[in-house]
């Protein structure tokens, strides 16, 4: 039992000096960087990829017919099949 407390005080006193140091990195008062205001973007429609079923954003999508793909293996995978 002494054992389990004495280890439980380490990890604390770990814990403390480690989030101490990122605090004082960060300097007084301050909080966690952000993002910048003005820069927020809307929200953006997600799809799933018709070969493996990833999601990924409508933007990064590679498309082959009325079909999606995340990557350009994928898309060829796909392009190769018989009845594609």
């Amino acid at each position: 039992m002494k054992f389990v407390i004495v280890l439980v005080a380490v990890v604390a006193l770990v814990w403390l000096l480690l989030g101490g140091r990122s605090r004082a990195a960060r300097g007084p008062g301050r909080r966690a960087p952000s993002a910048p205001k003005g820069t927020a973007r809307a929200a953006e429609g997600m799809v799933a990829c018709a070969h493996c079923g990833v999601h990924l954003p409508q933007s990064e999508a590679l498309c082959l017919g009325t079909r999606v793909y995340c990557s350009a293996a994928h898309r060829d995978a796909a392009a190769r099949e018989p009845g594609a």
